[in-house]
């Protein structure tokens, strides 16, 4: 098989070209919307070791994936995390490597990150209320997470987002606050709809708010412009007229975004999910682990998998049970 000649290409005709992986199911928050409040995490053994987490994002860069995001649980918590960085920082064919943290970590390593060729870091912030944010996050130090941010911008990151979870009764008064801080920050934000995956302790229906009617709170007071910028990923981007900052809304309840997915998930475990909302996946640690020096039995399976990635999710806030049992701790931020 000529790997050069080789694109991934799914059922529908829709070119992959971005892998989001997890390095890591531990986070040292407990996220309301994210985690149970006592999780039990997986045994060392049962984890990608970060050599072939390294390996497996070569093999999937040489099918053309040009974009990698790095996410965990807290991918910042791992042990020997930078080292990974730099590994996949210097692929050739890699357009873009970037990462998805709580920002608790970022005071120290911010500036090892860039040097690793990280191009742009999103910073999970769903508070700007320090007595909140703990509330929301359980373990969470609002303090320390923006002196991250300051350490990133600082060590010269330019496409520094905020990634904003609004729950009812928590925290969806702060929408125009956060905008204002990202706005007065220069950098952009992106709400997020909560996503039905994995069982926590409040009825998603309850605190779900959706980005429409968050859209239209934001328009009263700030002067939106649609645009039709892409990073990559599934947000629709609005700018904010005389500001540096646009903002993003990922909205997998009141716009389904699948038409165009182009990315897949590998979670710690070495699972290959096609799509965040279905259950379909390919077990790839197997293959990493029995052929250690063949690369071309993972190649097949990574080809293979192409044809059965779903159209899309389909996730219904109406129903008791959540959608994916799974926590997203678990496939990946």
């Amino acid at each position: 098989m000529n790997q050069s000649n080789t694109s991934l290409i799914d059922q529908f005709g829709r070119k992959v070209d971005y892998i989001r992986l997890s390095i890591t199911d531990r986070c040292d928050f407990r996220c309301v919307y994210c985690m149970a409040e006592d999780m039990t995490f997986l045994p060392r053994d049962e984890v990608l070791t970060l050599e072939e987490c390294a390996r497996l994002v070569q093999v999937f860069v040489g099918l053309g994936v040009s974009k990698v995001r790095i996410t965990g649980g807290e991918p910042l918590v791992r042990k020997n995390a930078l080292w990974l960085f730099q590994e996949i920082g210097q692929l050739p064919g890699l357009r873009e490597l970037v990462t998805t943290t709580n920002g608790s970590q970022l005071e120290h390593m911010a500036k090892d990150l860039r040097a690793a060729n990280v191009s742009r870091i999103n910073i999970s912030v769903d508070s700007l209320n320090a007595a909140r944010f703990k509330k929301i996050t359980r373990t969470g130090d609002l303090d320390k997470v923006l002196r991250g941010l300051q350490a990133a911008k600082q060590a010269g990151f330019k496409g520094i987002k905020l990634n904003t979870v609004l729950m009812r009764g928590f925290n969806d008064d702060e929408a125009e606050s956060l905008v204002e801080f990202a706005v007065n920050q220069e950098i952009d934000i992106a709400f997020i709809e909560e996503m039905p995956l994995g069982e926590v302790d409040h009825t998603r229906e309850s605190t779900y708010v959706s980005n429409a009617d968050t859209l239209a709170r934001l328009q009263k007071q700030f002067t939106l412009v649609s645009s039709t910028e892409n990073t990559g990923g599934p947000a629709k981007y609005w700018r904010i007229a005389n500001s540096q900052t646009k903002i993003g809304f990922i909205s997998p309840h009141s716009h389904n975004f699948c038409e165009a997915c182009n990315r897949v998930r590998i979670t710690c475990k070495g699972e290959l999910y096609l799509c965040l909302g279905q259950e379909d996946k390919v077990d790839l640690m197997p293959l990493l682990r029995e052929y250690p020096h063949d690369d071309q039995p993972l190649l097949e399976a990574i080809l293979r998998s192409m044809s059965i990635k779903p159209k899309g999710h389909d996730f219904d806030l109406r129903r008791a049970e959540p959608a994916v049992i799974r926590f997203m701790s678990v496939t990946g931020g």
